[in-house]
């Protein structure tokens, strides 16, 4: 006599869609409708799948909070750039005559359209603002816009 504990039998019942899925699985893998059926019950109720399962969701959540810094970094720098050049624009632009005004406002909204375009040239091909800055930015010696006022 064998040491091997007798296995218990079940009835199960299977929609026909998912009993012929059982079949041609069994099939295509050349073993029998209860060693499938019992593998799979056996993987549905693994404490090993709940881990599995943890750490999909560990690695997607690992994932999204890259993302997020990443979003973060450059929205940072999106808001660093306009500070300076806000403040480099104001304290270098004098303020018009009504008459040269005019004229200016015009020439502004041409040069608007001429950046537009530029903008989205280079959104669609070029490299971006946040490719070409380091990760890592140090304190380097450059030549200070804000120290313009």
């Amino acid at each position: 006599m064998t040491g091997r504990k007798k296995k218990a039998q079940i009835s199960v019942y299977l929609d026909p869609e998912v009993m012929a899925l059982l079949s041609d699985y069994a099939a295509r893998r050349e073993q029998s409708l209860s060693l499938i059926a019992e593998a799979a019950i056996a993987s549905f109720l693994s404490p090993d799948d709940a881990e599995r399962r943890e750490a999909v969701v560990g690695k997607r959540l690992d994932q999204i909070d890259r993302r997020l810094t990443r979003m973060e970094r450059d929205v940072g720098i999106t808001v660093e750039t306009m500070a300076v050049f806000i403040r480099f624009w104001l304290a270098t632009t004098p303020a018009l005559p009504e008459p040269a005004a005019q004229a200016a406002r015009a020439k502004a909204a041409e040069r608007y359209e001429g950046f537009i375009s530029a903008l989205g040239r280079r959104l669609a091909q070029g490299p971006k603002l946040r490719q070409e800055i380091s990760e890592d930015v140090g304190e380097s010696p450059t030549t200070d816009v804000e120290g313009a006022s």
